[in-house]
């Protein structure tokens, strides 16, 4: 009879272990965990409008199902988003915000051509999807500084504590709105890191249930148990 083979449980296994190094990246990108921004409210309230705050802070989410045109200015004031009755969603690439909500530090490079300067300065659109949403990096909502470092305003580095108020105002059908949340100091603990830990005991429930089924298998066809390792 032919030997049970081990290679199953050597591919399933590279294949978790390579999901778990590709993620490492992309949490790379989250927010300081050490940080918590939270929504407070939208006021007024207008019916279609739908705010949500992404990965603790790191992305602000807006969706236009309102019918109207929904406006998102950037940091000078200037024309930065726009949400359209239609569904288009367009950004303003002589808007600063253009550039630098792209990055969630806002390092990214400001051409000299995003010189826009105040409500009344004349946009360039580019549409970037149809969907009547769109989420972005808002330097506003969340912590700027090194990860892991307290803010200024943080009394007791572990303590969880509240750390500023923030506004994002936005415009829907030329009337203002201003979308209200909190920042909060959230220290986590040192230690093994969670994600890390849970693709670890992942890894090891597939590894030992993979190992008793082979031995099950032999044991099955008369032969005896060997470690599959």
């Amino acid at each position: 009879m032919p030997r049970p083979t081990t290679r199953p449980l050597v591919v399933l296994l590279t294949a978790v272990l390579c999901a778990l190094a590709g993620a490492a990246p992309a949490a790379a990108h989250q927010a300081d965990p050490n940080y918590d921004s939270r929504l407070n409210g939208v006021t007024p309230a207008v019916p279609g409008l739908q705010v949500s705050i992404l990965a603790r802070g790191d992305q602000l989410a807006i969706a236009n199902e309102t019918g109207r045109t929904v406006e998102i200015p950037g940091y000078r004031k200037e024309p930065y988003l726009r949400l359209l009755p239609d569904g288009t969603v367009q950004e303003n690439l002589r808007s600063q915000a253009t550039f630098a909500n792209r990055d969630p530090k806002g390092t990214s490079p400001i051409p000299a051509s995003a010189n826009a300067s105040g409500p009344d300065s004349k946009p360039q659109w580019r549409t970037i999807d149809r969907s009547s949403r769109v989420e972005f990096h808002d330097h506003r909502i969340h912590w700027m500084g090194e990860t892991g470092e307290p803010a200024p305003q943080v009394q007791d580095p572990s303590e969880p504590q509240k750390v500023v108020d923030w506004t994002v105002p936005i415009v829907v059908d030329g009337k203002p709105v201003d979308v209200d949340g909190t920042l909060y100091w959230t220290p986590q603990q040192a230690g093994f890191p969670l994600p890390a830990a849970v693709g670890l005991v992942v890894v090891l429930l597939l590894g030992g249930g993979l190992v008793l089924v082979v031995r099950r298998r032999r044991g099955a066809a008369g032969a005896p148990a060997e470690d599959v390792w």
